[in-house]
């Protein structure tokens, strides 16, 4: 089965039962609220929500990605991709930004500034800032050695405030000009570095709350652009990894903590108060949330359709987690916090 044709399939099902997916129970444990339940919040994205992140103003955002095959009106212009913003306290959602660059993965510094990955598909294939007071924004990152990047996906940082990106490629009909696909760093001096070329196809990125480990999920669906319906690829590294991170930002893999293959490996991850980790995992067979320890122990589960990301609120709602899945925003209570920038 194709990307194209599983997003297709998927909508379909949503579009004949909207709600179906906001009435699965979660595992009952120490991790989740007894009896809790997914909340739909908004299901009006173009193909695929993703990159949900707490806001300081106490708002969610997170990215529609709005893949040029599928997203066009009737006279075909293509969708620019978007920003929603989702207000907890009135439940309702608006467009922050338009267009997005094809933002995907998008964080908050300690200072409340709004960082986003721009991916390809006609996006701007870099990593930007806003300053949510000015609404100005900066370009931190565009180029490594001279080349663009292939296509910025997720974003985690450290309490020293360096950046961290995975750059993978998954579609777009740019050229892929890095050599590989890469996580990066950038520092508070504003130089870039390459910092983990071993990783496989990097997706989602996520540092520890004590500092000592960088998390890497490896999605290689073995395509770097949309291909014919039908078309047969091989699929390469499914994992959830551990590398051991530096003082000075450098990093070594420790180990893989989770291998999905010959299934789907996740997409987005998140760190909770307690260094457990919050992933969205796109295995058709049990496609969901799952809560693992440092170590890589399956501890909670959370069924949803085939997810892309995580995020906890913040303040008050730091014990709710936002889910985007296909077209859609979720929610659901747990019982630990989630992890916060100092």
């Amino acid at each position: 089965m194709t990307w194209k044709s599983l997003v297709a399939g998927l909508a379909c099902l949503l579009a004949a039962h909207p709600t179906i997916w906001a009435q699965l129970p979660a595992t009952q444990n120490q991790y989740v609220e007894a009896g809790a339940k997914l909340e739909l919040l908004f299901s009006k994205g173009c193909v695929l929500t993703e990159g949900v992140a707490a806001g300081h103003d106490g708002n969610m955002y997170f990215s529609d990605i709005t893949f040029s095959s599928d997203c066009t009106d009737e006279k075909g212009a293509i969708e620019a991709g978007h920003i929603w913003r989702f207000n907890p306290r009135t439940g309702k959602t608006t467009v922050f930004r338009s267009p997005s660059g094809m933002s995907n993965g998008i964080k908050f510094d300690a200072a409340g500034n709004m960082l986003a990955a721009e991916g390809a598909d006609y996006g701007g294939r870099r990593v930007i800032r806003t300053d949510m007071k000015t609404g100005k924004s900066y370009i931190i990152a565009s180029r490594f050695e001279g080349k663009p990047f292939n296509a910025p996906n997720d974003i985690t940082l450290d309490e020293k405030g360096r950046i961290y990106f995975s750059d993978p490629r998954y579609l777009g009909p740019e050229t892929v000009d890095q050599p590989v696909m890469a996580v990066y760093r950038i520092d508070l001096d504003g130089s870039i570095h390459r910092i983990i070329t071993d990783a496989g196809k990097p997706n989602g990125v996520c540092i520890s709350p004590d500092q000592q480990t960088l998390y890497v999920v490896s999605n290689d669906n073995g395509a770097t652009g949309t291909l014919p319906e039908g078309a047969p690829t091989k699929k390469g590294r499914m994992a959830l990894m551990a590398y051991d991170l530096a003082a000075d930002g450098t990093a070594k893999f420790r180990k893989m903590l989770v291998d999905y293959a010959p299934e789907d490996g996740p997409d987005g991850l998140i760190a909770d108060s307690q260094g457990n980790l919050w992933v969205a995992v796109r295995d058709l067979t049990r496609p969901g949330i799952y809560c693992y320890s440092p170590s890589g122990k399956e501890l909670a589960y959370i069924e949803t359709e085939v997810p892309t990301n995580v995020g906890f609120g913040r303040g008050a709602d730091s014990k709710t987690l936002y889910i985007t899945a296909g077209k859609s925003l979720y929610r659901i209570r747990t019982k630990v916090s989630g992890y916060e920038l100092k």
